[in-house]
């Protein structure tokens, strides 16, 4: 007969088997829901793999992967693997920008193409349109510089015939992109309404180069993504065989193809892998991340007052509402990389979302201090329903959990 009593020794070697599944059950505490509304999401859109990060009061609460690398891989998604993040680009292009306005290097109302200096490409008799010349470095952050994709194009999907008006090499890049839209018309007067903007972005990606001599990759690293201790974040690549280690696998819900834009590999291609040239979207919408890495950012930038990026002042300036004659009483607008809505108790969330093929993600901070990153390897014509779907999870918690889990996530 065994003794009733536990020996130290065997009190001690059951408390370490015991030690992963209580942690595990600790850090679950309450966040079923949010397994709930990510397996059911996916399920119901048959997407392949995803991952959500969750934070409270800057604390990492939940991270957790769902499905595969690949479709049929077989490869679990782990909580920090890597996807490309699409237009939630866009923030950190608009935070290193309000860091070159608080050191004085640009103001917001500088004229953005007077900065490049670039001499536009004209067709024909064609002559530049003398409104460019009055775009702001604010109306670029704020889609309000003339260029509207509903009403023409995006150029930062034509980057073939882009390279041959320009005489340059194809895929068409950044340069060529802008001398090429110097010389066409705007769609409306800068300043007097909001049309979202690819192209906008890739301008001022090419002024941060400009006024501080890095590459924008480079100067995002050092100064953005470095003071918040984000690693793994770099620009991606398009071609399939050029994924960095820990990269999902981007799948599409159809069997369609599309004409490669890259002439030395021809022919029909999936379009996340050479169907667009992610190169050239560098500043709006080319960089890769993982959902902790998101969530990271928005903690820094949680706190005004004790923020690693920006002063108040500048962060306030981020985040205000275009100026007239668009509607400063707005409750709802596009600031500087963010979409904003203010509360009526006071406070206001800022959010930004992403969409390429074989990409979906939301990156979300709310005015009560949670901020959460979904993404996703493939994308559907619903995939805003998960904000609603999270929305509700989080505002059912009865509780948080108390742990801080970015220690755990630290890798180069």
């Amino acid at each position: 007969m065994h003794s009733p009593f536990l020996t130290r020794r065997r009190f001690a070697a059951l408390l370490t088997l015991a030690a992963p599944a209580l942690r595990l059950r600790a850090e679950g505490k309450d966040t079923a829901a949010f397994d709930a509304v990510m397996t059911e999401f996916m399920a119901k859109r048959k997407v392949p793999g995803g991952a959500l990060a969750v934070v409270k009061d800057k604390r990492l609460v939940f991270a957790k992967g769902y499905g595969q690398m690949d479709r049929g891989s077989g490869t679990a998604v782990p909580a920090d693997a890597l996807f490309r993040i699409a237009s939630i680009s866009k923030p950190f292009t608009a935070v290193a920008v309000m860091q070159l306005v608080e050191a004085g290097k640009l103001s917001l109302d500088a004229k953005a193409f007077a900065l490049l200096k670039l001499e536009p490409v004209l067709e024909k008799d064609a002559q530049a349109d003398p409104r460019l010349a009055d775009i702001t470095v604010r109306q670029l952050l704020q889609h309000t510089a003339g260029w509207d994709r509903d009403a023409s194009f995006d150029p930062m999907f034509r980057p073939g015939e882009i390279a041959s008006v320009t005489g340059t090499k194809a895929p068409a890049g950044p340069e060529a992109i802008i001398r090429y839209m110097l010389g066409r018309k705007l769609d409306f007067d800068p300043g007097t309404r909001f049309a979202y903007s690819n192209f906008g972005y890739c301008v001022l990606g090419r002024i941060i180069e400009k006024l501080t001599g890095e590459s924008y990759e480079a100067q995002v690293k050092k100064a953005v993504l470095t003071p918040c201790g984000i690693r793994r974040m770099r620009l991606g690549h398009t071609l399939d065989g050029q994924q960095a280690p820990g990269e999902v696998r981007y799948c599409m819900d159809t069997d369609e193809l599309d004409d490669s834009v890259f002439p030395d590999k021809p022919g029909k291609v999936p379009s996340p892998y050479g169907g667009f040239h992610l190169e050239a979207m560098d500043a709006h919408g080319a960089w890769i991340a993982s959902a902790v890495d998101l969530v990271r950012f928005t903690a820094a930038l949680h706190d005004p007052a004790a923020c690693p990026l920006l002063k108040a002042e500048t962060h306030a300036a981020m985040l205000a509402p275009p100026p007239p004659p668009l509607d400063a009483a707005a409750k709802k607008y596009y600031a500087c990389g963010w979409g904003v809505r203010l509360h009526e108790k006071g406070g206001a969330s800022f959010n930004h979302s992403g969409s390429l093929p074989g990409t979906a993600t939301l990156l979300m901070h709310r005015h009560d201090g949670v901020s959460w990153a979904a993404l996703f390897n493939q994308r559907s014509s619903t995939d805003a329903a998960i904000d609603g779907e999270l929305t509700k999870a989080i505002e059912a918690m009865p509780s948080w959990p108390e742990h801080d889990l970015f220690a755990r996530y630290q890798g180069d």
